[in-house]
Formats: structure tokens, sequence, C-alpha cells
């Protein structure tokens, strides 16, 4: 081996940190956007919000049509695309100066492998807000606390005229149950829980679970789903049909599960009116009595990007309400400008300021671009609904915007879009694809429209099954087997033909 000095040639893709940052915003929702904006207006005192000194925790409204970037002896603006007839026109930003101009093109080619290590930003702070006054004041201070399925049945107790020793033998019994309000531990498992001296025994325990399950809401403190549905039977006014139906709780659940109307029917001793009627009363009761009392916690979706009817057709326009108005802050700005080779430090953030507004200004350019185009692409659905829905790939997309798949992939991922149809995620609208007699391509999501539809349209007493609704699919041209129908009915939470079955 001797050493030796070679010469090679190679192309390499260089990960800036403004095209890591260009990524890293693309593939963001909006909640998650917002969230790294606070985190950088904490760290970077060149940038702000527009608007002056107020707080926000959220998406802040801009007006529909620009969003303003200004500092110290220029101004710099910032065209935000409003509506679909400048959607395809590359984004330039003139007023801001060294910026390279394919950080566009960059990311295009930059796929999730090509990311690795070099993508991993920061994200400390993130889910801080950016307000820091002592005074602000936090919107969850004020709801009202919801009322745990504890506190609602030791509320109850209180209320009975029981001993000391009894109260304490419910309370552990209540303390006992789940989520669900069902008790799922065996009594003579609470035992040891009981201090010895008080000798209580299992009797007395069941005698303290008797007064649980009388509690409201009914059901609660059943052992098992029997238990759960005699107990709120029970509750209800005497009457043939409640008569019928804690008949079919009390040994005969499996035949109603089972569909099996005939040996139900001989068991009763009843017609079709009354097992309907029995039928549809257990239907209504409540297998998680105490689910209504869990928390809940609701989220909203803010859409990035609004579809509207107007006469020339459908039009994609961005969400003002999804942008954020940043520019750079005119105080610093203007020290540095007097003070020029003086803090070096606040000349990199004054140029990355800058990067941001720019690379939060292309990604919502490339989400307008590429909603364009699937709106474009599925106008049919937007005409008349999930049946008229035509397979797509994002591949296709790509190679009509000139994108590289896995840009559209990020594009598509946790990005909405409002329309009167609903708020859909970009990704809905694309999927598999079925062939045709004709040669042609029935997207997935128009097969199972169509399944829905003819289930929704059968006879309750002669339920199709999955044979059946492959076969009228035939008679349409669409050729689907047995077994994808089944995938597509499950995916719907379609029971089968067995569980169907109407009286």
């Amino acid at each position: 081996m001797k050493p030796s000095l070679q010469l090679r040639l190679s192309q390499q893709l260089a990960l800036t940190p403004q095209l890591q940052q260009s990524i890293k915003l693309l593939q963001l929702s909006t909640l998650e956007l917002n969230q790294e904006i606070e985190r950088i207006l904490l760290e970077n005192p060149m940038l702000e919000r527009e608007g002056g000194d107020e707080e926000s925790d959220g998406p802040v409204p801009v007006e529909a049509g620009e969003a303003s970037v200004a500092t110290a002896g220029e101004e710099y603006r910032i065209e935000s695309s409003a509506s679909s007839s400048s959607g395809d026109e590359d984004f330039e930003s003139p007023g801001v100066t060294d910026m390279p101009d394919n950080i566009g093109e960059a990311y295009d080619s930059v796929s999730d492998d090509d990311i690795g290590e070099a993508a991993e930003w920061r994200t400390e702070g993130a889910s801080r807000n950016g307000g820091g006054d002592d005074d602000d004041s936090d919107f969850q201070e004020f709801q009202a606390a919801a009322t745990s399925l504890r506190d609602h049945l030791l509320g109850q107790v209180a209320l009975m005229p029981l001993v000391d020793r009894d109260r304490a033998l419910v309370q552990l019994i209540i303390e006992a149950l789940d989520d669900d309000g069902l008790l799922l531990q065996d009594l003579e498992e609470l035992l040891p829980l009981i201090p010895a001296e008080w000798e209580v025994e299992l009797d007395e325990l069941n005698i303290a679970l008797h007064q649980v399950q009388n509690l409201d809401p009914a059901g609660i403190g059943a052992r098992n789903l029997q238990e759960c549905l005699l107990l709120q039977i029970r509750a209800l006014p005497e009457s043939a049909t409640r008569e019928h139906a804690m008949l079919i709780a009390d040994g005969n659940l499996e035949l109603l599960a089972a569909r099996d109307f005939a040996r139900l029917k001989r068991r009763l001793g009843c017609n079709d009116d009354a097992l309907r009627a029995a039928q549809e009363l257990i239907c209504h009761l409540n297998p998680r009595p105490g689910a209504q009392f869990a928390p809940m916690e609701t989220r909203y979706v803010i859409p990035d990007v609004v579809v509207r009817k107007q006469r020339s057709g459908w039009t994609v326009s961005l969400n003002p309400e999804a942008m954020p108005r940043l520019r750079i802050h005119r105080v610093y700005a203007d020290i540095l400008q007097q003070n020029r080779g003086v803090s070096s430090s606040l000349s990199g953030q004054l140029q990355e300021a800058k990067w941001l507004i720019k690379n939060v200004q292309q990604r919502f350019d490339t989400i307008l671009r590429v909603s364009q185009a699937i709106v474009e692409r599925q106008r049919q659905f937007f005409d008349h609904g999930e049946v008229a829905m035509r397979p797509l790939t994002l591949r296709e997309i790509a190679e009509e915007l000139e994108l590289h798949e896995s840009t559209v992939s990020r594009v598509t991922t946790q990005k909405y879009m409002a329309s009167p149809r609903g708020v859909f995620e970009l990704k809905y609208f694309f999927g598999s694809h079925v062939s045709t007699d004709t040669g042609g391509a029935c997207s997935a999501t128009a097969i199972r429209a169509l399944i829905r539809q003819l289930v929704a349209a059968e006879d309750g007493k002669k339920p199709l099954s999955d044979a059946r609704i492959a076969e009228l699919l035939g008679q349409q041209g669409i050729v689907v087997a047995r077994r994808t129908i089944a995938k597509y009915r499950e995916s719907l939470n379609i029971p089968p033909v067995s569980q169907r079955k109407s009286i």
C-alpha cells in the first residue's frame, strides 16, 4: 500500500440552515407552526408579530391580500396569494436581500432519507406562548370544573342516612369503580383493603354494592354487561316491553347479538312488534354509564385553505386566520442601521428573521399550489360528493407541479381544506384505485361511498352479503373482489350481513 492523492468530482446537497428551516416549517401543522414561531419570537428580538404589543397564543388573523414586513430605511412587502389566479407563479420577495433564490427548488429535491439528523431542530419551549406578563389570564382558569363520577356519587352518598361504617364501605366500592362506572374487581379482592379491626364480612360488602347500584346514573356498580343492562331496565317503569327486555338481557343476549329472532320469539312468547320494541329499548341503554362524566378534550382544526364555489368554478384561497403576521422589529433595525458593524449577533438575527418570513410565505405558497392542483383534479367530488372521487396519487401532483414527491407528502400531512362539503385533510383526496370494465379506474373512496349507499338502501330482512355487493358493483362496471368489499365494509364500521338483519 502506497500513500497517494486522488481527485474526485461528486455532487452533494448541502442542507443549509435556511433550507433546514424551510423543510421543517413545511411539514408542521398550523398549531405546530405557531408554536415554533412563538419560540423563535422569544429568542430573536429582531422579529415581532405585526400589530404592536398584542400577545397571541394561536393563529393571528391577517388582512386578506398581503402581509407587510417593515425595517428602518426600507420597506419589505410579501405578497400572499389570496386566490387561485396566481397559484402557479413562483414566490419572490424582492425586498429581502441576501436570500437564496432557490430555496423552494432545493427542498423540492430533498427526500425524507436525505434529511437525516441535519433536519433535527430544537423544540425547547415550543409549547410556551408568547405572553410574559403576570397579568395575563389563562382561559382554562375560567372554565367550570367538570364534575367527576366519583364526586357525583359521593354527593349522593352524603345525603343517605348511613352510619360511618356503612358509609366507608360504600365509599370504598365507589373508589374501586373504573371510568365507565363498572366494578371489575371481585368483592373478595376488596376485603384486604379494609382494616382488620372492622371485621367486615363479604355480605356487608354485597349490601354496600347494592346501595351503590341504586345511585344515579342507573347501571353504576355493575360487574358485567348483563348486570349493567338489567340495572337500567329495572329502573324503568313497568310495561310489557320492559319485561321482554329483561328476559332478553337475563340470558338471551347471545341470541340477540346473533340476530336469531325466531328463537327469541319462541322463548319470549311474543310477536314481531313486541320483540322489535324490546330490541329498540335495549339498544338505547348505555353499557358505559360512567363515561358521561369522563373529561373530554375538544380539538379544533384550523383549515389552511378555503374552497369556494364561484361562477367561474371552484376557487382556492389561503385562510387568513391561519397565516401569522410577522415583521422586523423597527427599533432594533434602527439601532442596527445606525451602528453598522457594532453587533454581529444582531446582524445574524436580522438575517434569520428575514429567512423565517420568507420561509413562512414559501410554506403557504406551496400549500396553495398543491391545494389548487388537488381541487382541479377532484372537481367532480366537490360537485357530486364521494361517489365522484377520482383516484389520485402523490406522484401525479408532484409531476404536475414539478415538486418532489416527499414535498407533496409533507404539504398534505396535517394540512386541512375547508369546503362546502366539510373540512378534509389534504391526504383525504389521495387513494388507491380499482379497475373498471372500460379500462378506467375508480377511487377506493368512491367505492366506499357506493357500499354505504347500497347498505343504507338494503332490505333489513334480507341484507346484502359481500358477494352480492360485489355483484351489484360489477353491474356498474366496477370489478371488486368479495374480500376487498369486506375490507372496505369493515373500514366503514358496517357490521357483517348476519348482524344487519332486522325483524
